[in-house]
């Protein structure tokens, strides 16, 4: 996987938005994405395609994930990508970690077809693929709608049950909220940690130690995690999911 340089908004500007989509999900009508879920009908047919770094660029995980994750097993994460900051010391800053993944690009928890954590797998992997982002629709509303490579895989419109739907819309905002409130406190963090310590991000530093890292170098990443930053020395030369 090659790392690209990307450009971020101020940090202001972006807390000021997830603020904004927080308090626009939590007011999301749970009627209305019972709707979406039950229109779709998911039905897995264990192709295990959501289980690829191939299928799923990474998984993502809060912070009650990483816990969990890290008791099964303590080398089955890694810094997420992509990483948001860069100070002027050549320091990369990463809101989380992400499982990591076989060289194949298959799940570290992939095995013969099945997921050898199932009863411990990740929140995003037990409500997947009902996840939300906001879009443009036709007429330009914004809104939340629900994303996940329909038609890619598993079966669909199946029959879901009141009950069913209502607990899969449950767990959906749970997720997504708490992604975001993860998100919006890891800005909080760096804002502080960098005016604290007279840091700035500098996209000329950010952009170089990108390139280097490219090129198999190690580079340090303080990754956001439980309300602090813990540091680790990385290199590019494995998988994410």
């Amino acid at each position: 996987m090659e790392l690209v340089i990307v450009a971020r908004p101020s940090i202001d500007e972006h807390i000021k938005n997830i603020e904004k989509d927080i308090f626009d999900l939590k007011e999301y009508p749970i009627e209305k994405l019972c709707e979406i879920i039950r229109e779709v009908g998911f039905e897995c047919d264990l192709c295990t395609k959501c289980c690829t770094s191939e299928f799923n660029d990474h998984i993502f995980l809060l912070d009650q994930d990483l816990s969990r994750i890290r008791k099964l097993s303590a080398d089955t994460v890694r810094p997420a990508p992509y990483f948001e900051f860069c100070d002027n010391n050549g320091i990369f800053y990463v809101s989380g970690y992400a499982l990591q993944t076989k060289t194949d690009g298959s799940c570290i928890f992939l095995e013969n077809g099945k997921c050898k954590v199932y009863e411990d797998r990740p929140l995003i992997c037990r409500l997947y693929p009902y996840m939300l982002h906001r879009e443009e629709d036709e007429f330009g509303k914004f809104d939340w709608r629900q994303i996940s490579g329909l038609n890619e895989h598993g079966f669909y419109h199946a029959e879901i049950t009141d009950e069913e739907c209502k607990r899969i819309a449950a767990l959906t905002k749970e997720y997504e909220i708490a992604y975001l409130t993860h998100k919006k406190y890891f800005l909080e963090t760096i804002r502080k940690h960098f005016n604290e310590h007279r840091l700035k991000h500098v996209q000329s530093t950010y952009d170089r130690m990108i390139r280097k890292l490219n090129k198999g170098e190690k580079v340090k990443v303080m990754v956001f995690t439980n309300g602090k930053f813990e540091e680790q020395l990385f290199e590019n030369t494995l998988h994410v999911l």
